[in-house]
C-alpha cells in the first residue's frame, strides 16, 4: 500500500507440489519517491556523544567558529559569533577545536539545546508521496471515495519529519468504523495500534463534522511518519508515543485535511442524490399529471386560451402518450440545466465541456460512447480555468474499413479538440 511503484513475487515451494503456490504484486505506479539528500546536522538534534564525534573527524586546529558554521545547519557567521559570546569567557572564535574538553563540550551542547533555530529542512527525507499513497489506497481496498494530503516539513527534537495521510470511505473488506494504517519511513507498523500516536489522534477527530459516522461508516486512516528519528515507544519500536505535541499536531492537521475534501465531496454527491430523486419522483407522477390534464380539456365546453390544445385533442393530434413524452422531456430539460447550475457552484465549467471519440489504435477495439471532456478549474479560487488543447495523431485514426465504425479523422489524419 505504501509501495505501489515496486512490485513483489512471492512464491513457496512446499514438498507437496498441490500446496506450492506464487503471488505476484503489481506495481501501479511508476513514481518513485525523491532520494534523500545529505544535509548537516541540525543544532537542536546534537548531543554530548555526537558533538564529540563530530569534533574528532575534522582538524584540530579548525577554529570554533567555523565548526559551527561549516558542521551545523542553521548558524552563520553572527549567530555563531553571538553564540561563542554567550558560552563565557573560555571561549572565544578563534578558539581551536582540539582545546574544547569534556567540560566545555557539556556547556556547548547545553547551549545549542536552549537556543533557537530555524527548522530544518526536509531534503534528507524520502516520504512515498501524496500521489503514491493514493494510488495504494485505491489499488488494495478499492474505496468509494479517498482523499490524501502531505504537511509540509515540520522540526521534532531538531530532527525534520513529514507526515502524509489518506482517508478514505467504503473499499473491500473495511469493516465498519476506523481502520487504521500505520507506517514509519514506509515501514508498516503491526503492533500495540491501541497506543499509537495515530490511532489516538484518529479517535479524537470529530468526524460528525464532516457528515462522517465513525461508527456506521467504513472509514480508512492512513498516515505515514517519515524522519530521521522516529519516536518509537516500545522495546519491538511497535508504536510511535503520542508524547510529541508537534508531531500530533502535524497528524491532526494532515487527517483533517484530508476530511475537508470527503465532506465536500459527501456534499456534492448528497445534492446530485437529492436532484435525482427530484426528477424520480416528478417522472412518477408525469401519467396522473397527464390524465388530469387530458381530463381537463374534455371538461372544458368554451375553451379561450386553452382553445388550440383543445383542438389538437379533438383532431387526435394531442394523446395523453404524446403528453407524457413532453413533460417527460420537460423534466430532462430541468435536470440538464440543474446540472450546470449545481456544476458551477462546485466550480465546474460546463460551457467550456464537449463531446469527442477516441479513436483506438487497434482496429478491433472501439470505444462504445462519446467522452465528455472537461477543462476544470486551475485550483481553489481560481476563476480563469487554464485552455486545454487535445489533438489525436495518424497513429489514433479509425480503420475506415471496418463496417459499422464511423470516420473521425479531418484532414491530416487529426482531429483538433479546444
Amino acid at each position: 500500500m505504501i509501495t505501489p511503484y515496486a512490485q513483489f513475487d512471492f512464491k513457496f515451494h512446499s514438498p507437496r507440489t498441490e500446496k506450492s503456490f506464487e503471488v505476484t504484486f503489481s506495481r501501479r505506479s511508476d513514481s518513485m519517491p525523491p532520494e534523500p539528500e545529505e544535509v548537516k546536522h541540525h543544532p537542536a538534534s546534537l548531543n554530548q556523544l555526537l558533538l564529540k564525534q563530530l569534533i574528532s573527524n575534522i582538524p584540530g586546529k579548525t577554529p570554533l567558529v567555523r565548526f559551527l558554521t561549516r558542521e551545523l545547519s542553521n548558524i552563520d557567521r553572527a549567530l555563531a559569533e553571538r553564540l561563542i559570546k554567550e558560552l563565557g569567557e573560555n571561549f572565544s572564535p578563534t578558539m581551536p577545536i582540539s582545546e574544547l574538553g569534556l567540560n566545555e563540550i557539556r556547556i556547548l551542547d547545553r547551549l545549542l539545546k536552549e537556543a533557537r533555530f530555524g527548522k530544518p529542512k526536509g531534503e534528507c527525507l524520502s516520504p512515498a508521496g501524496e500521489y503514491n499513497l493514493r494510488l495504494g489506497i485505491m489499488k488494495e481496498l478499492r474505496p468509494d471515495m479517498v482523499a490524501t494530503h502531505a504537511e509540509s516539513a515540520d522540526a521534532f527534537e531538531g530532527h525534520p519529519f513529514i507526515v502524509e495521510a489518506g482517508v478514505s470511505l467504503g473499499g473491500d473488506n473495511v469493516r465498519n468504523g476506523l481502520s487504521i494504517y500505520r507506517f514509519a519511513n514506509r515501514i508498516p507498523l503491526l503492533f500495540e495500534q491501541g497506543n499509537d500516536i495515530v490511532t489516538k489522534t484518529a479517535q479524537d477527530i470529530p468526524w460528525g463534522q464532516y457528515k462522517i459516522s465513525a461508527s456506521a461508516d467504513r472509514i480508512g486512516v492512513f498516515c505515514s511518519i517519515v524522519s530521521t528519528k522516529i519516536p518509537f515507544k516500545g522495546t519491538g519500536k511497535e508504536y510511535i508515543g503520542d508524547d510529541s505535541l508537534t508531531i500530533k499536531q502535524s497528524v491532526r492537521k494532515a487527517i483533517q485535511s484530508c476530511c475537508v475534501q470527503l465532506k465536500t465531496k459527501l456534499a456534492r454527491r448528497a445534492e446530485l442524490k437529492s436532484r435525482q430523486d427530484r426528477s424520480r419522483n416528478l417522472k412518477r407522477y408525469i401519467p396522473d399529471v397527464a390524465n388530469a390534464i387530458m381530463k381537463f380539456f374534455e371538461s372544458v365546453k368554451t375553451p379561450t386560451v386553452s382553445a388550440e390544445y383543445v383542438r389538437q385533442m379533438q383532431t387526435g393530434t394531442l394523446t395523453k402518450e404524446v403528453l407524457e413524452k413532453k413533460l417527460a422531456q420537460h423534466v430532462e430539460t430541468s435536470d440538464r440545466q440543474n446540472v450546470v447550475e449545481l456544476g458551477s457552484i462546485f466550480g465546474y465549467v460546463h460551457e467550456q465541456a464537449e463531446f469527442v471519440h477516441l479513436a483506438p489504435r487497434a482496429e478491433t477495439d472501439m470505444y462504445s460512447k462519446p467522452i465528455l471532456l472537461q477543462v476544470m478549474p486551475a485550483g481553489e479560487g481560481a476563476t480563469q480555468p487554464p485552455q486545454v488543447g487535445i489533438q489525436f495523431l495518424e497513429s489514433l485514426r479509425v480503420n475506415r474499413e471496418k463496417p459499422g465504425i464511423e470516420k473521425v479523422a479531418t484532414e491530416d489524419n487529426q482531429v483538433p479538440s479546444k
